[in-house]
């Protein structure tokens, strides 16, 4: 009987180390396969054409008094990503314009967020001095106002500086509980001190 044990127990041991040896091969090439998925993505990141940020816009205003061309900043700037047409666009907008910024009125303009829907949110959002607890939800705004919910709660959150919050009812406490709640809470005063 105990010969027969010596050949089990040194198989046993053959698989699990077999099993370990597949489990660490199986990882590692996990890992070789995420590190190669992510270089690729990096790779594709880095063909997007890049938005100019603020910080781009002022350096390229300086630059473009210098008398920069497209082709000098997109071949001193190659890690910003961006197009010759791109700074082109950018430079003919600072050549007519005299600034990047947008024309005044050349977007569409505010109909939700005006002053008047401000002041209407505002007086229906808050509760009155004299009647606590009559403030309304964003959808009883919207209802009551005609404007849309979301612009209801973007009024309240950009022009108001406020936080919605969802109006939950709170358990009214009766004697009955209040002497129920602080019975329990002196036995386990009593238990834990």
């Amino acid at each position: 009987m105990v010969q027969k044990k010596v050949p089990m127990l040194i198989a046993n041991k053959i698989v699990s180390i077999a099993v370990l040896l597949l489990n660490y091969f199986c990882n590692q090439f996990v890992a070789l396969e995420i590190r190669h998925s992510t270089e690729a993505s990096l790779q594709d990141l880095s063909t997007i054409n890049m938005v100019f940020s603020d910080k781009d816009v002022i350096s390229t205003k300086s630059l473009y008094l210098k008398r920069y061309i497209a082709k000098r900043f997109t071949d001193e700037f190659p890690e910003k990503g961006w197009t010759k047409h791109d700074v082109n666009k950018l430079l003919k907008k600072l050549w007519d314009t005299g600034t990047v910024d947008r024309r005044p009125g050349s977007c569409r303009p505010r109909s939700a967020r005006t002053e008047e829907n401000v002041e209407t949110v505002n007086d229906l959002v808050s509760s009155q001095e004299d009647k606590p607890q009559t403030h309304r939800t964003v959808c009883e705004i919207s209802q009551e106002t005609g404007i849309h919910r979301s612009s209801v709660s973007w009024i309240i959150c950009k022009d108001l500086h406020l936080k919605c919050f969802k109006r939950s009812r709170a358990q009214e406490l009766t004697d009955a509980n209040f002497d129920a709640r602080t019975k329990l809470a002196k036995l386990l005063l009593q238990k834990f001190l």
